[in-house]
């Protein structure tokens, strides 16, 4: 894949290198801890509580960071099997990308939905709250739709469930 910045990037090239990383690096816990700052400033709660990053090489599991042309980390996102869902049910977490960085997101989101169409997952799961409406927004547009709380977020006003079929 080539990396070009986006003023020099051919038409039909991708803008974002999406790759693997040890979500216990120090580049994965500076994009995470941006995250938490983000989502305790819309919501009140970080989610920090609802993600290990110890448990990113477990099998099931992944994390991935989006990088720029210049290798510079712009965004992370993880999977992980969630034992509470249906048989080949996966969990998407700690979705990230930093602002001003148009199509971070859906190229994060596409690789995941990749890796867990490799590892034979059949959907995939994610929460968020109600109240970040751009995320949501951005969910929806990626094909999720609502679905019952689960684990968790059962019962939840605040807490909306979506599920993507893959």
């Amino acid at each position: 894949m080539k990396l070009l910045v986006p003023e020099l990037r051919a038409p039909g090239l991708p803008r974002w290198h999406v790759a693997p990383l040890d979500a216990c690096s120090a580049e994965a816990g500076t994009l995470m801890r941006e995250l938490n700052e983000v989502l305790a400033a819309i919501s009140g709660d970080s989610g920090a509580a609802r993600y290990d990053p110890s448990r990113s090489q477990d099998p099931g599991c992944a994390f991935v960071v989006a990088r720029d042309a210049l290798g510079r980390a712009q965004g992370c996102a993880a999977l992980r099997p969630l034992p509470e869902g249906p048989p080949g049910t996966a969990e998407i977490k700690r979705m990230y990308a930093r602002p001003g960085h148009q199509g971070v997101g859906s190229a994060l989101l596409a690789a995941l939905l990749k890796e867990a169409r490799r590892q034979g997952y059949l959907r995939v799961w994610l929460e968020t709250r109600r109240i970040n409406t751009r995320a949501l927004a951005f969910y929806q547009r990626q094909g999720f739709a609502e679905i019952p709380g689960y684990g968790g977020y059962a019962g939840r006003q605040d807490a909306v469930c979506l599920g993507l079929t893959l």
